[in-house]
């Protein structure tokens, strides 16, 4: 390639980069303490970008994780072992509730049915009393953990 060639092409990447660098700026993650949930909705995604509900599906059965199967029957990972009981089964759940009521009980169950739920707020600083020291100031989940996990649910439909 000649000299000539590289630098008429320059421009090309510039704006190429220009591109990528606005499209980054404007899908910022909403930080835990500033989740807009209303009506027992999160409309907003998180992170800007699509949950992959293969990753969310992984989160899902990590006991380092997500940990839902601690709590939650899923007829979709029978494989695992030691589904709970303690929250309702999650097989159909995406029949029974939309995305956005998902979002917002992942994020902050309290927030949705109240401070009596056992269930943790997986994307939330207000996670309870005794938090181990150093765990103190962290999310369980990551935003984009969150996006993940209920594209998976989403999955979850009956038959």
């Amino acid at each position: 390639m000649t000299k000539g060639a590289t630098i008429k092409r320059l421009p090309v990447a510039l704006a190429g980069l220009a591109m990528m660098a606005a499209s980054a700026a404007t899908a910022e993650t909403v930080a835990p303490d500033s989740v807009p949930i209303e009506d027992m909705e999160l409309k907003v995604s998180l992170t800007g970008a699509p949950g992959d509900a293969t990753t969310g599906r992984e989160t899902f059965a990590d006991r380092k994780k997500g940990n839902c199967l601690a709590c939650h029957a899923n007829e979709d990972l029978k494989d695992q072992l030691f589904h709970g009981e303690v929250g309702p089964e999650l097989n159909g759940v995406a029949d029974r509730w939309s995305e956005e009521q998902l979002r917002a009980i992942v994020v902050n169950s309290k927030a949705v049915f109240g401070d009596q739920s056992i269930m943790p707020g997986f994307y939330t600083m207000n996670v309870g009393v005794n938090v181990a020291e150093k765990h103190q100031g962290q999310t369980i989940l990551s935003a984009q953990d969150v996006e993940d996990v209920v594209a998976y649910l989403m999955t979850l439909k009956e038959n």
